[in-house]
């Protein structure tokens, strides 16, 4: 009568590894799904644009005052800063859901070209701060006369 054994020590210490990687593919797989619901979303979203005189920057601060906005340009990065204030709400009630974000933010940005900083102007209308940063002299194309001989 032969003797077989149960399981091979060898299979064992072989497939620890397979099992080990695959641990870390879920760890990855789980992280990059819940990092969108985690509260991880950059605020506020902008769209940047330029046209031939200046650069805008359009960003959504719904919620948020004009008191409670600071904007500042050193150099060439644009911070947008402030803080949201929650709504106000009764005692006794409860929330079922609460989606809106509240509290202070900061955003920094790179501007494409230098700015001239005296003729900076926001406003703020329906939710949207409107930037306008005019490029400065040096960076502005410039038309070359061409002449014939």
């Amino acid at each position: 009568m032969s003797i077989i054994r149960f399981m091979d020590p060898p299979f064992f210490r072989q497939s620890w590894p397979d099992l080990e990687r695959l641990r870390q593919d879920m760890d990855r797989m789980i992280k990059r799904t819940t990092a969108d619901q985690s509260g991880s979303q950059v605020f506020p979203p902008l769209n940047i644009y330029e046209d031939s005189d200046a650069v805008f920057v359009t960003a959504e601060v719904a919620g948020v005052v004009q008191e409670n906005i600071d904007i500042s340009v050193e150099g060439e990065t644009l911070t947008i800063s402030g803080e949201r204030q929650s709504l106000p709400r009764e005692e006794k009630s409860s929330y079922h859901r609460r989606e809106i974000k509240t509290g202070k933010f900061s955003r920094a940005v790179a501007l494409p070209t230098k700015i001239n900083l005296e003729g900076v102007s926001a406003t703020l209308q329906d939710g949207i701060l409107a930037i306008s940063l005019p490029k400065a002299e040096e960076v502005k194309p410039k038309k070359i006369a061409v002449n014939v001989k």
